[in-house]
């Protein structure tokens, strides 16, 4: 039985559960008495500690799933031990990444309930000299959202006999420009052309089903990870290691291409890394774009028909998996590796693989894997890749891998980071919650 002070708690608690994405009156108790109460802070405790959507409605390819939760249990616990309070702030996602998300979120909501923003008329690129009204709608426009925007805009002088000028495109809207592209993944180059104008005219509705989507997500990873890990944020195309749980090498990826060689969002950990890597050309690879270009190509890029029928190309630097191939158990057959094409890395788009994940300096990787290993050095990984023969090496303690897909995030400067769901996973996530009856 409820004591009136946890009564109380759960009721306040139920009310704000709007701050972790849900919509208002979500948990609001399904009628009066102790036992709704409880009915309704099981859903509540549901939703935010392993997310609203049931796997049965995860895709495949989301194989980051959930842990098991058993919420009536850990309730009745904490009401029996009066510790109720810790239990419930035990329940949201322990990370930095989440809470930012958070004040994202009340930042957006805030932005929505001042009416949002106007979307840019279709027009010329905008860069600097360009006047007229279009120049004081993008100067508006990026105020909604970055406080470092010029308050006011920059204005010609005022031809003869007038008292005003134009709004005018300087430096200084420029440079605002310059991080609203940052914010979204596009090329900072400062003038505002179609790819930027339509990230603009995204609406402050869809940003916010953005971060909810995100949020979700949080929610299926474990309740901690590991001190040491490799993460990947599949949408943003970068990489990071983490030691101390804190980040110590970061580096640029190419990830999956969509409508079809998507990334899979998983969870495994790095057993092995192979020096100077054959590639086992993928059936459909081997089908599709390989084998119709003829025995010639093949033979002179290093391909070779197996004896069971498959091709494979030998190893060497103008091999597709490169020197390095970092090995981990999963369904997919992804892995991470480096490639013989680094002007991939310089976009800033960089979805273009066949689902495995590119790194721009895997060599670095595998320094900062191996380091205290008293076999693999330094010296004696770079004396076997430069002997050529192909060797795996053993990862002492496998290191965790997350391949995540993170398309709204904060940075250290507070502003909410947004990529453009190349995936379309963010609608279809909000649409699949939706569809199920949200928790």
């Amino acid at each position: 039985m409820l004591t009136p002070e946890q009564a109380d708690l759960l009721r306040a608690t139920l009310a704000a559960s709007d701050r972790h994405g849900f919509a208002p009156g979500e948990f609001a108790p399904r009628g009066d008495g102790a036992a709704a109460l409880i009915e309704a802070t099981l859903r509540y405790a549901k939703a935010v500690k392993v997310g609203r959507l049931d796997v049965a409605n995860f895709r495949s390819d989301w194989a980051l799933r959930p842990q098991p939760f058993d919420a009536r249990g850990g309730l009745a616990r904490a009401v029996a031990d009066n510790r109720l309070q810790a239990w419930l702030d035990a329940l949201p996602p322990p990370y930095p990444g989440y809470e930012t998300l958070q004040v994202g979120l009340t930042t957006y909501r805030d932005i929505q309930a001042k009416g949002g923003w106007r979307p840019l008329a279709a027009g010329p690129d905008l860069k600097i000299g360009a006047v007229g009204p279009a120049v004081e709608a993008l100067r508006a426009r990026l105020a909604v959202e970055d406080p470092l925007t010029p308050a006011v805009t920059a204005m010609t002088p005022p031809p003869p006999g007038q008292t005003a000028g134009q709004p005018l495109f300087d430096e200084t809207l420029a440079e605002a420009v310059k991080r609203a592209q940052r914010r979204m993944g596009l090329e900072p180059g400062g003038v505002v052309g179609t790819a930027t104008r339509a990230a603009l005219n995204v609406t402050v509705e869809r940003r916010i089903d953005q971060i909810v989507a995100n949020m979700e997500r949080w929610r299926w990873l474990p309740s901690s990870l590991p001190a040491k890990r490799v993460q990947v944020n599949v949408a943003a195309g970068v990489l990071t290691l983490f030691k101390d749980d804190q980040p110590a090498l970061s580096m640029r990826a190419v990830t999956g291409k969509p409508n079809g060689g998507e990334t899979p969002l998983l969870s495994s950990e790095i057993h092995s890394i192979v020096l100077n890597p054959p590639w086992n050309v993928p059936t459909s690879i081997a089908t599709k774009e390989l084998l119709p270009k003829g025995r010639a190509y093949l033979a002179g890029a290093g391909f070779r028909i197996l004896p069971g029928g498959g091709l494979q190309q030998r190893p060497g630097p103008n091999s597709a998996l490169g020197l390095i191939k970092f090995d981990f158990n999963n369904p997919f057959a992804v892995y991470l590796h480096d490639t013989p094409s680094k002007g991939g890395f310089a976009r800033y788009t960089r979805l273009v693989s066949h689902g495995c994940v590119r790194l721009e300096r895997p060599l670095a990787l595998a320094r900062a894997l191996m380091e205290g290993d008293p076999t693999w050095t330094p010296q004696q990984i770079d004396e076997t890749i430069a002997g050529g023969v192909t060797t795996r090496a053993r990862v002492a303690d496998p290191v965790a891998v997350y391949l995540l897909y993170w398309t709204a995030y904060v940075t250290p400067d507070g502003q909410v980071n947004f990529r453009q769901d190349p995936y379309g996973w963010d609608a279809l996530l909000i649409k699949r919650i939706a569809a199920q009856g949200g928790a």
